[in-house]
């Protein structure tokens, strides 16, 4: 009798059939929509994930689910596709280094602050932001203004509310819990929730950034695009760069992950400190001429 291998185990007692051919037509798909690259690897990751939307839409095979997002450009089912290969790994304070340096920064600026938080997830990232605005400025109502988009509609919905568990904040100090959250009682035990004064703050937004066209306009003091350049190719990473430019002041700042670096993509940016970066000189220029553009209306 032939000895079946674990892989050919675990392919046959699958609930859909998912072939190579089926997760070639996913990475084409999601890479056209969202610009993002699925490596070889991500292969049972997008079986688990994108099964659950077979199930809810009551369709049995990913070659006929695939051929309905295909056919209907403009159906409600690609948004809940996107939503289900997008990662979003986040936490308050993540990458802490960058935080004393927007501080700093902003002390200096022409006020009102404009900080645009470009992969907001759940909202850990943008509330960091506030909460180092308010920091800053010693107010739980600073003269600053957030815009925190992302792709994924359900994390927005969630960021939007700024409620959390509580182990989410244990890594914060007890000065900034007490300070910042609104611990939960009764049914809501467990629970942290933002301080209003923060979400009042913050725009929440969905934007793709691979959109020809972004609902935006300048000009911003700060960009953060931190650990989502990582999911483009090089040169939709490139894209996304040069249409940052118009939407910055002359010295601001683009806060990055630390594991991304721009100046192997783009010549508009040159490195200030640790995964920080400003406008080389040429296109700090050339940007305040494009954002005044935008101000008339091009985007």
């Amino acid at each position: 009798m032939r000895n079946i291998g674990a892989k050919e185990r675990s392919e046959n007692s699958k609930e859909f059939e998912f072939n190579s051919r089926d997760f070639d037509r996913v990475r084409e798909l999601i890479y056209k929509r969202a610009g993002i690259s699925l490596a070889d690897s991500k292969q049972e990751m997008v079986y688990s994930r994108l099964a659950r939307r077979l199930r809810a839409t009551g369709i049995n095979s990913f070659s006929d689910y695939l051929n309905s997002l295909e056919r209907e450009h403009d159906s409600l089912e690609w948004e809940a596709f996107t939503n289900a290969l997008t990662t979003n790994l986040t936490s308050f304070f993540r990458e802490e280094h960058h935080f004393p340096i927007l501080a700093d920064f902003v002390k200096h600026r022409k006020q009102p602050i404009q900080i645009w938080c470009s992969a907001s997830s759940t909202g850990e990232e943008p509330y960091s932001i506030a909460m180092t605005l308010c920091e800053a400025f010693g107010t739980l109502r600073p003269p600053a203004h957030i815009v925190a988009t992302d792709i994924d509609t359900n994390v927005l919905n969630t960021a939007s509310k700024g409620v959390y568990n509580i182990d989410r904040v244990e890594k914060l100090s007890p000065d900034r819990v007490k300070k910042f959250f609104l611990k939960g009682k009764g049914n809501q035990d467990g629970l942290v929730r933002v301080r209003q004064e923060l979400i009042d703050m913050i725009t929440f937004k969905q934007l793709n950034l691979l959109a020809d066209s972004w609902p935006l306009s300048g000009e911003f003091d700060a960009i953060f695009c931190r650990n989502v350049m990582i999911y483009f190719d090089k040169p939709t990473q490139g894209k996304i760069l040069r249409k940052f430019v118009p939407l910055m002041k002359h010295d601001a700042l683009l806060f990055a992950g630390h594991s991304e670096n721009f100046l192997y993509v783009s010549d508009d940016f040159k490195l200030k400190g640790k995964t920080v970066y400003e406008l080389s000189s040429g296109n700090a220029v050339n940007g305040r001429v494009a954002t005044n553009h935008l101000h008339k209306g091009s985007l």
